[in-house]
C-alpha cells in the first residue's frame, strides 16, 4: 500500500504595532471591541489553533487539540515577541507544539524560521537580506531551542540572491507557490535550486488549487470535501508522494470563523488513515531528498500577480478591487524610504566604524538580543566596542544599533500591501522611519526634509489625508501615546472580581492544585450562575479545564466529570488513560 504524505503549512504573522518610542501598542479603533488588531486576532485565531475543539454529535466538546502539533508552521518573530508578553499561555502552546512534533517525527520539528521583519527581500540590499535572515535564525534558536532547517519567505517573495543568502546561512529549504518555479517535480517532491553563489537549496511547491480553496474558497466549510481533495489522484497521473497546502495561519479562526475546528477535524481523520502520513516538510525532506533541478521565476511572490510590484508600484493589486482607488503613492513611499535607508546606513558605517570593532558584524549579531532587557543590550554593545569604558560611546553605540533596527523595520511589507498611504500599517512604518531619523543625531533635520520632499509626491485616496508628507506631519510627528491600563480581553489579565468570566477562570485554574469538594463546588456554582444568566462558557475556561482534567489520574478525573458536563464537555472521563488528547 502506497502512503501519501500530507503537509499543511500555516504562516502566522501580524505587522509590528509597537510605538518605537514607548514600546507600547496604541489603541486601534478599527479593531473594536478589542484594544488593537493583535489582541483581536489572538482571540480569534492564535489561542484557537492551539486549543481547537473537536465536537461530539450532541454538540458537546469531545477533545481539545493543539493543531500546531500536527501542521508545519512559522510565526513572525515580532508577533512571537508580542505573544510572549501579552498572551503567554498561547506562546507556550506554540513552543510546546514544536517540541511534541519533534518527538513524533524523529527529531524533525514542525516550526520553521522566518526573516525577522516581514520585508520583501527581493527589494532589499544584499546586506539587509543577510541581517534579516540572521536575526530570524537567532530568534528561532532562542525560542525553540534548536537550529531551524527551513525558512518561510515573507509573501514567498523570492529572487536568486535571496535563495543564495538562505542557503549560505544554512537553510535547507523554503516553500513557494506553483507559479514561482518552472517544471516542478510531479508528485509534490522537492527540487534543487542551484543559486548564483554555487549553493543548493530545496524548494517545496504547495498545491495552488487546494490552498486557494482553503484560504478563499469553500473547503473550511466542508472539511470532508477538503479531505477528499487531499486524497484525490489526478486522472492519468500516478499518486503523489506529497500534497502540501500553504495559507496564512490567520485563515483558521480570523479570516474564517471556526476554521480551526475544520482543521482539527481534518487532521484527526487523516491521522486515522493507514494510507496517509501527516507530517512536516523537514521530516519529508529527510526521507526524500531532491532528485531534479528547477528554474526560478523571479522576482515573484504569492500575493502579487505582477511579481513584487505590489510593494513599489500601482500594479492594480489591492485589498478592495471593487473600490476605484489608486496606489500611485507606493512608488514615492518606496523611493523615500530607500533614500533614507541609504543615508542611515552610511551614517551608521561612518560612526559605527569608530565605535565598534566590526560595525556590520555587530548589526548582524544584534538579532541575538534585539528586544531584550537593557542590561543584556548594554553588555552586547560593550563586548563589541573599541572603547567599552567610554560611557558616552556606549550610549551612542546602543543608539546606532537601534537606528539600524528601525531602518530595517520601516520596510515591513504591510506598509505597501494595503490600499492607502493613510492606513494604520503605512503610518506605522513611517513612525519607524521617524525614530531612525531622530537617532541619526545632527543629520536628523536634513534627513527629515529629504523624506518629506519625496513623500509630498505620494497622494492619498482621501483628499482630507492629503499627501504622505501630510500623513507624516499629522499622524507620525504628532503621536498619540499608547493607552495604559487597557481592559484586556484575554485570559491573562484582569483584577480579582472584575467579572464573572474571570472569576470562573480563576476557580477552574485553582483545580490544578486543589481537588477538594469546596474547590469543585466553587466551579460548579459559578458555572451554574453563568448558565442562569444565559452566558456561554468562556473559551479560556474550557481550555484550562480540559488541560487539567486530561493530566489528572483517573480517580481525580472522575471527580471532575460533573463539572465537565456543566462546562460543555462530553461525559468521557478525559483523564488518566485518555492520554490528554491535545497533541
Amino acid at each position: 500500500m502506497s502512503i501519501r504524505s500530507v503537509v499543511i503549512h500555516g504562516h502566522f504573522y501580524q505587522p509590528p504595532r509597537e510605538d518605537p518610542w514607548l514600546g507600547e501598542v496604541a489603541a486601534e479603533p478599527s479593531a473594536a471591541p478589542f484594544h488593537d488588531w493583535n489582541e483581536r486576532i489572538e482571540q480569534e485565531c492564535y489561542r484557537a489553533v492551539v486549543a481547537a475543539r473537536l465536537y461530539a454529535p450532541d454538540g458537546r466538546i469531545a477533545r481539545i487539540v493543539n493543531t500546531l502539533a500536527s501542521i508545519s508552521f512559522n510565526f513572525g518573530p515580532t508577533l512571537l515577541d508580542w505573544l510572549e508578553r501579552e498572551a503567554p499561555d498561547t506562546y507556550r502552546a506554540v513552543l510546546e507544539a514544536d517540541r511534541s512534533s519533534r518527538a513524533r517525527h524523529e527529531g524533525h520539528g514542525n516550526a520553521i524560521a522566518m526573516p525577522y521583519h516581514h520585508a520583501i527581500l527581493p527589494l532589499a540590499s544584499h546586506r539587509d537580506k543577510v541581517t534579516e535572515v540572521r536575526w530570524g535564525i537567532a530568534d528561532f534558536r532562542r525560542r525553540f531551542g534548536r537550529e531551524p532547517v527551513g525558512m518561510w519567505l515573507p509573501e514567498t517573495a523570492v529572487d536568486p540572491e535571496t535563495l543564495d543568502v538562505l542557503a549560505a546561512e544554512g537553510m535547507r529549504f523554503t516553500i513557494l507557490a506553483p507559479h514561482q518555479v518552472e517544471h516542478a517535480p510531479v508528485g509534490g517532491s522537492p527540487a534543487w535550486y542551484r543559486t548564483p553563489g554555487g549553493r543548493s537549496i530545496a524548494l517545496f511547491v504547495y498545491d495552488g488549487g487546494i490552498s486557494h480553496d482553503v484560504a478563499f474558497g469553500p473547503l473550511l466549510k466542508d472539511a470532508a470535501a477538503w479531505q477528499k481533495r487531499l486524497m484525490a489522484t489526478p486522472k492519468g497521473a500516478s499518486a503523489p508522494q506529497l500534497v502540501a497546502v500553504a495559507t496564512d495561519g490567520e485563515t483558521y479562526g480570523h479570516h474564517h470563523r471556526f476554521g480551526e475546528v475544520a482543521l482539527a477535524w481534518l487532521l484527526g481523520e487523516l491521522e486515522r488513515r493507514r494510507d496517509v502520513r501527516v507530517e512536516n516538510f523537514t521530516a519529508f525532506l529527510a526521507r526524500h531528498p531532491p532528485e531534479q533541478d528547477v528554474k526560478l521565476v523571479a522576482p515573484t511572490s504569492w500575493s502579487c500577480a505582477h511579481g513584487v510590484e505590489r510593494w513599489r508600484a500601482d500594479c492594480g493589486c489591492r485589498m478592495a478591487p471593487e473600490r476605484p482607488t489608486h496606489q500611485r503613492w507606493r512608488a514615492p513611499l518606496r523611493e523615500a524610504l530607500d533614500w533614507l535607508a541609504g543615508e542611515l546606513h552610511s551614517r551608521y558605517e561612518r560612526e559605527g566604524s569608530e565605535l565598534f570593532t566590526d560595525p556590520w558584524g555587530a548589526r548582524d549579531a544584534y538579532g541575538t538580543v534585539v528586544g531584550s532587557d537593557e542590561a543584556s543590550i548594554a553588555r552586547f554593545a560593550a563586548e563589541r566596542m573599541r572603547r567599552p569604558d567610554d560611557l558616552a560611546a556606549r550610549v551612542r553605540a546602543r543608539e546606532l544599533l537601534e537606528l539600524e533596527r528601525n531602518a530595517l523595520r520601516m520596510f515591513t511589507s504591510c506598509g505597501w500591501f494595503f490600499d492607502d498611504i493613510a492606513g494604520i500599517e503605512t503610518v506605522q512604518i513611517l513612525r519607524y522611519a521617524a525614530r531612525a531619523i531622530e537617532l541619526a543625531g545632527a543629520d536628523a533635520p536634513r534627513l527629515e526634509a529629504g523624506v518629506l520632499e519625496r513623500l509630498a509626491r505620494a497622494h492619498s485616496n482621501d483628499p482630507e489625508a492629503g499627501t504622505g508628507r501630510d500623513v507624516y506631519l499629522q499622524r507620525v510627528k504628532r503621536r498619540v501615546p499608547a493607552e495604559s491600563g487597557r481592559g484586556r480581553a484575554n485570559s491573562n489579565g484582569g483584577a480579582p472580581g472584575a467579572d464573572p468570566a474571570r472569576a470562573l477562570l480563576r476557580a477552574v485554574t485553582a483545580l490544578e492544585q486543589d481537588y477538594s469538594t469546596g474547590a469543585i463546588a466553587a466551579v460548579t456554582e459559578l458555572a451554574e450562575r453563568a448558565q442562569r444568566d444565559g452566558s456561554p462558557v468562556p473559551f479560556d475556561v474550557q481550555t484550562v479545564f480540559y488541560r487539567i482534567r486530561a493530566a489528572s489520574p483517573a480517580d481525580r478525573a472522575a471527580q471532575l466529570a460533573p463539572v465537565a458536563w456543566r462546562l460543555g464537555f462530553t461525559a468521557g472521563d478525559g483523564g488518566g488513560g485518555a492520554g490528554g488528547g491535545d497533541d
